[in-house]
């Protein structure tokens, strides 16, 4: 998942793609000449679906993610409304608007399920097919989501603590940038199930300032820490200043990944990063709705679809970085 942290969209804010609507689901052939909408669809196909993030102001993650969205809305010519807020509370009231405006489905994050049940049950109560991604995979059924498209993030934590246990670490910094984040905990358990000695730093995610002085702080002060796990692309960026000052020979790895990352794999500042192919996730979650709605599709048979944990590392980044330019990867 991706936690509070910076975006490119004012709260509540809506994008509108596919503007031309048919009667009844399923799209319809048009002439290509008159279609005004539906991307690549021949056609729209009636369905208005919201999407609903956590998303906060400046984050390149979150455009992964809604590019996913906004392509595969094109795809299938469906009407997509974006919304964000990365106050639970708030991301509940833009779920319950989504609920008020009779959409056909909703796609959301359930980075605090608890506070978002109430809402998705009133969804589901109006006959709103919802799907969750990102975050949520051990909640989103008992919310009342039908299906799940993200990482598993204590797979994706063990995996990366069992690699960096391989290479030799003893005493990993995992670094937490979002308070009371199930998800950003999980990665750091996964990390200590196969690393003991793991130690968890909770740092202003919000400040990248902040952040770096934090963690300069703490590497100048301890000597014995061997890596740095950072649990965001942002993050790692930071923690690259960090190490600099701190003149600290730790290691750093990674959760997700952006094209700077990509870049610094390359170049050797970062060992690897571990990609939930954030694209995927909102393509994914929007193509399952419209093939819901469409035909009564289920994907996933009852159990979440993996978009990760992917590592990316100086074996496969000369493939991978291109992508990450047309910010699909």
């Amino acid at each position: 998942m991706r936690p509070f942290r910076r975006g490119l969209l004012a709260t509540g804010a809506v994008v509108v793609l596919a503007l031309t609507a048919c009667s009844g689901g399923g799209r319809e052939e048009t002439d290509p000449d008159t279609t005004t909408g539906g991307g690549n669809a021949p056609g729209s196909s009636g369905y208005t679906i919201a999407f609903v993030t956590h998303e906060t102001p400046g984050d390149t993650f979150w455009d992964k993610v809604r590019a996913g969205a906004e392509q595969a809305a094109k795809d299938e010519g469906v009407t997509l409304k974006y919304s964000n807020d990365p106050d639970a509370g708030k991301q509940a009231g833009l779920i319950q608007s989504a609920v008020d405006a009779k959409v056909d489905g909703i796609a959301t994050t359930l980075v605090t399920p608890d506070a978002l049940t109430g809402a998705v049950k009133s969804a589901t109560a109006a006959g709103i097919p919802v799907v969750g991604l990102n975050a949520g995979i051990d909640q989103y059924q008992k919310v009342g989501a039908l299906m799940y498209f993200g990482s598993d993030e204590s797979l994706a934590g063990t995996s990366l603590g069992k690699r960096i246990a391989a290479e030799g670490a003893k005493h990993p910094l995992c670094v937490i940038h979002q308070t009371g984040s199930v998800a950003l905990e999980a990665r750091c358990a996964g990390v200590r199930s196969a690393v003991p000695g793991t130690e968890n730093l909770q740092v202003n995610g919000a400040d990248d300032s902040a952040v770096t002085t934090t963690l300069q702080a703490k590497l100048a002060q301890d000597k014995s820490i061997d890596y740095v796990v950072t649990l965001g692309a942002p993050i790692a960026l930071d923690a690259i200043n960090a190490k600099q000052q701190a003149s600290s020979s730790a290691k750093l790895v990674t959760f997700d990944l952006n094209q700077e990352i990509a870049k610094r794999i390359k170049d050797g500042q970062v060992e690897f990063a571990i990609d939930q192919q954030p694209y995927v996730q909102g393509y994914l979650a929007v193509t399952s709705l419209y093939l819901y709605l469409k035909n009564g599709n289920d994907i996933g048979g009852g159990k979440p679809v993996l978009t990760g944990p992917s590592f990316v590392d100086k074996t496969n980044i000369d493939k991978i970085l291109p992508f990450t330019e047309k910010n699909t990867r």
